[in-house]
């Protein structure tokens, strides 16, 4: 007969046995209703695309084809944001703003995603800022169909300095076959503060590839206070008359690429300002314009810093300017370190121009001071001008040093009137080859001691 302790221990073996199972059941019945309410939910957006995988593409991959990555089908929530999506008309006359600024809300939230802007319709955009104060890192702004501006300055604020604006942040990627357009003409003829198409502020690991800008009210594409900028196969255009109307303008920016793009504008086609270094421009095409200049730098005794620039594989064409530097009489600072290799000229008014007396036309003051030029080698440039083959004005006081010509081949356009001889004043350095037409106005050499006092020492405090 069983003891009174082994039917103790028999019935609670068989009670633990009990509460397992029961445990077991009430997961599985838990786990069976989780699935059903997954499947539930997945059925409804399925059927909410439409129903099938094709529709679901066309949804949110609008001008990428065939190109849907395989891993989407393994993501239950899409980090494609389209504008249409979120009440985007565009028909080029709705103001589509509000639907810009929610898609870009939704799209920052999340890192590498995608705000897309597809091909096949033009969308009305009034000044807006996507702005990356909260935003997640990589985000892609995919611009295949058109964004169109308001025709009418009195649709903007007063005193508006840009169109769109893209600020502070950290991976930002505009890419695609779309166009901009400022819709500028009507800004022309006026005075005043006029927008900058497109603007990065405070932005690093920046690319800009593939797009068309066109007709800006001014600046088409600036970059200030950005770090790690790439600039491709971009277009820019707008009348050559067209006023203040430069193509690219950089200003405290560092490390930024721009190549194989072709430049249309009314002033340069890139232009350097102060704060900027390491700077490589390569395969541009560049015309009509004012060339690619550095400055005008020392405005107002401004004090001005550039460096580490480099133009390759260049061409520029119906320009005012070939290559340039120009800073203004009174400033501070210094220009250094700047490499033209391989630059091929067609009709340009001057190719060459180191301008230590820049003046935009007002009535400019002698001073003294001025922002130091040295270190700017001129290599393998050739072509024609229709006025002045080289324009080195350098300051008494402060003369240009360490300026190096070699293979320079500079001929007059045929038929061109009012022709200038090669002009040099205070300008030091060394002919390594001879050059066409002779510049023997180049003093070899270095200046005095006294002269050479320089300002290149503040910038690098």
């Amino acid at each position: 007969m069983p003891s009174l302790t082994s039917i103790t221990r028999r019935n609670m073996k068989n009670q633990n046995t009990k509460i397992c199972i029961y445990g077991i059941f009430t997961f599985v019945l838990l786990w069976s209703s989780e699935l059903g309410a997954n499947a539930t939910r997945e059925a409804k957006q399925w059927r909410h695309h439409g129903g099938s995988r094709q529709l679901l593409r066309e949804t949110f991959y609008p001008s990428y084809g065939e190109s849907m990555p395989n891993s989407f089908q393994y993501r239950k929530t899409s980090t494609i944001f389209n504008v249409l999506n979120f009440g985007a008309k565009g028909d080029g006359t709705s103001d589509d703003t509000k639907a810009f600024e929610a898609a870009w809300f939704a799209a920052c939230k999340l890192e590498a995603s995608t705000m897309v802007v597809p091909k096949g319709s033009a969308f009305l955009i009034k000044p807006i800022s996507f702005s990356g104060s909260d935003c997640q890192p990589n985000i892609i702004f995919q611009l295949d169909g058109n964004i169109i501006a308001p025709k009418a300055s009195g649709s903007w604020e007063s005193g508006l300095l840009q169109w769109l604006e893209f600020t502070k942040l950290n991976g930002i990627t505009i890419r695609g076959t779309g166009i901009v357009d400022g819709q500028g003409s009507g800004w022309w003829t006026k005075s005043g503060t006029k927008p900058t198409a497109i603007r990065f502020y405070g932005s690093s690991d920046v690319t800009v590839t593939g797009i068309t800008i066109q007709n800006s009210p001014q600046t088409h594409l600036k970059f200030d206070n950005c770090q790690s900028v790439q600039v491709s196969d971009i277009t820019v255009s707008s009348p050559g008359d067209s006023p203040n109307t430069d193509g690219i303008h950089l200003q405290n920016s560092q490390d930024v690429t721009i190549q194989s793009s072709k430049l249309a504008c009314g002033d340069d086609c890139v232009s350097i300002q102060t704060g900027c270094s390491a700077v490589n421009i390569q395969n541009v095409d560049c015309g009509p314009g004012h060339g690619i200049s550095i400055g005008s730098l020392g405005e107002d005794k401004t004090k001005a810093c550039v460096s580490n620039i480099t133009v390759l594989d260049t061409k520029i064409h119906d320009a005012m300017n070939g290559v340039r530097i120009k800073t203004w009489q009174g400033g501070s600072g210094s220009v250094q370190g700047v490499t033209f290799s391989n630059i091929q000229l067609s009709q340009v008014k001057t190719a060459i121009v180191i301008d230590q007396y820049y003046c935009d036309g007002s009535k400019c003051k002698n001073d003294t001071s001025a922002v130091a030029v040295s270190g700017i080698s001129f290599e393998n440039i050739r072509g024609t001008y229709t006025v002045n083959p080289v324009k080195f004005a350098c300051s008494d006081s402060l003369p240009c040093t360490d300026i190096t010509l070699d293979t320079i081949q500079l001929r007059p356009v045929q038929g061109s009137d009012h022709l200038s001889k090669p002009f040099c004043s205070n300008i030091y350095g060394e002919l390594k080859t001879s050059t066409t037409p002779p510049i023997d106005c180049l003093i070899v050499g270095k200046p005095s001691r006294k002269q050479a006092l320089n300002n290149y020492d503040s910038c690098q405090n």
